[in-house]
């Protein structure tokens, strides 16, 4: 019994080349920018998200649209792994983009935790989750100090240079591309921290002098009396840091395009031909 598995998807339409080309590019669009918070971070309509991602995948591919050949050549089963792929190979590259709002992430719950405010949570209507102040926070400065670095212009040209290492329809060796993701996601860590050092270390210092105070006097209720104190420290030191935080947040980004090189660079010869 023939479903139709292998019958051409592109019989019919003149245009049909293009039309994939839209198709699987939006796809791999798709996983990039819904799983990470460049889009979701604000309040943006579902219809008006949907658009630009058809948009910018017509932009794009119009440079580099699949030939009429290859798309009546393509099978309905052909076109399904396609689409599989486009999918696997965006949500990859996501997880560049998502390690490094994560290390932002981190620093801000580092810092909530230290001063305090881990206790006290508000409800995020966008992630429907609840999440320390602070913490909320730095996910906003994030995604702001993203687009005023110019890092989503930096993100639309990796994008686009994906094109030419990994051609639509052709294929994504994940083997490959792992270590690198792997090895973001190891300095994650290192990298909040880094972010949050200033503060954690002036914290430290306030809990070891609560500590000998608690020790010499210890009728004081020290929770009562030091949870105000580094709360006060804390918002202080972290006001002074905001000046130097800009260049920490941009070694942050930069582990984006790093491990996008890597994972480019590992793409076959016979891919990207």
């Amino acid at each position: 019994m023939d479903f139709g598995w292998a019958q051409p998807v592109a019989s019919a339409w003149p245009d049909a080349g293009f039309v994939l080309a839209v198709f699987l590019l939006s796809l791999r669009l798709a996983a990039i920018f819904l799983l990470t918070p460049v889009l979701y971070a604000f309040d943006v309509p579902a219809t008006v998200r949907v658009l630009l991602l058809v948009g910018l995948a017509a932009a794009l591919a119009s440079g580099q649209p699949m030939s009429a050949y290859d798309a009546a050549a393509m099978t309905t089963g052909g076109l399904v792994s396609a689409a599989a792929g486009e999918l696997a190979l965006g949500a990859t590259l996501s997880l560049g983009v998502l390690s490094a709002f994560a290390a932002i992430s981190f620093a801000g719950r580092l810092i909530d935790v230290q001063i305090g405010f881990g206790m006290a949570q508000v409800f995020d209507p966008l992630t429907r989750r609840q999440i320390p102040v602070l913490t909320a926070a730095f996910e906003k400065l994030g995604v702001i100090v993203f687009f005023l670095v110019n890092g989503h212009h930096a993100l639309l040209r990796g994008i686009a240079y994906s094109l030419e290492r990994f051609p639509l329809g052709r294929g994504f060796a994940i083997d490959a591309a792992a270590p690198w993701v792997i090895k973001q996601v190891a300095g994650l860590f290192g990298m909040g921290f880094a972010l949050a050092a200033p503060v954690v270390v002036c914290l430290l210092m306030v809990e070891l002098a609560l500590g000998v105070v608690a020790r010499n006097l210890p009728q004081m209720n020290m929770f009562v009396v030091g949870v105000p104190v580094k709360i006060v420290v804390g918002l202080a030191v972290l006001s002074l840091w905001f000046g130097g935080m800009g260049e920490a947040m941009e070694r942050i980004y930069a582990s984006i395009y790093r491990t996008w090189d890597g994972i480019f660079a590992s793409a076959p010869a016979a891919v990207r031909r």
